[in-house]
Parts: C-alpha cells; structure tokens; sequence
C-alpha cells in the first residue's frame, strides 16, 4: 500500500494550477475581491517560503509568502492559507504556517502580516495590529489585521502604508 503520510514541500510554479482550483473551493469567487488578494496581484510568491502540502500525490493544503513593504519596513505577507475541505481540522494549515514561518526566519526575514482571525493565527505567534498603524490596500476589519514577529521587537517603528514590495 501506498504511503499515505503528510509531506509539505515548497511550492514551485507547477503547482500553480493545482493550487488555483484549490483556494477555489476554499474561498470561492469573492476571494478575488478581498484587499490581500488584490495586494498580491501580479507578484510572485517567494516559493522558498510559500509551501504546499500532500498526502501521497494529492495537493491538500498550500501557502503563499509575497513580499511587501509595510511603510519603509520590508515585509511578508502570509496567505491565502488553503486546505482541502475534506482534510480541515487536521492541523495541516498549522504546520504549512510554522514551516513558512521557520523558513522565513531562516532567510533573515524579520515581519509577517496577515488577514486573519486572531483565534487561529494567534496560537502560531500572531497580534493584532494596533488601530491606525498600518493602512492596508482596500477595506480591511482591522481586528483581522496581524503581525507576527520573527525577530525580537521587529515590529518597533513599523507604520505606514502596506503595499507591494515590487
């Protein structure tokens, strides 16, 4: 019998396709309206950071990291984080998360944002940005606007406009 366990890999750009009809099911049409997307249009992932997971040959989950800027500060922003309907609840969204993080991390990045609810996010290192430091592209609630550290006070001065790294 095949091996069924879980492999997380980073993503190339033949996965792209794959990854697409993925956040379809996951977020439907209306995703392409949201202002994350619409930020990371037309750039790139870092697919040293950007992960995908599977189970045997089977893409369940994937993960995106694009670069961006945070008023002068250089940044990442996290999402869409995406997984299989049928495979949710089974913590694959976590460890896709922790693993861009720690490779993030790695690569001397010091910032990640986010678009998310604080509950999840919140146990892998997440905060809320405090009100009115961070202008996002488009309407944001800014409860669902989050920061994660990945070095010590990284966040310390950060304000501005968040926009595209390119």
């Amino acid at each position: 019998m095949a091996d069924l366990s879980l492999v997380l890999a980073p993503q190339v750009p033949a996965d792209h396709i794959a990854i697409e009809k993925l956040d379809e099911r996951a977020f439907g049409p209306g995703r392409f309206a949201r202002s994350a997307y619409r930020l990371r249009e037309g750039v790139a992932p870092d697919y040293h950071l950007s992960y995908v997971a599977r189970v045997g040959t089977l893409l369940v989950g994937a993960n995106r990291m694009t670069p961006i800027l945070c008023g002068d500060h250089p940044a990442l922003l996290l999402g869409p984080l995406s997984v299989e309907p049928a495979f949710r609840s089974g913590g694959i969204g976590e460890a896709l998360v922790m693993k861009s993080l720690e490779a993030a991390r790695a690569a001397g990045h010091r910032l990640v944002l986010l678009v998310g609810d604080m509950a999840y996010y919140g146990r892998m290192g997440f905060k809320p940005v405090p009100q009115g430091r961070l202008v996002f592209i488009g309407p944001v609630d800014p409860e669902r606007l989050l920061y994660c550290e990945l070095e010590e006070a990284a966040f310390e001065g950060v304000s501005g406009r968040v926009k595209r790294a390119h």
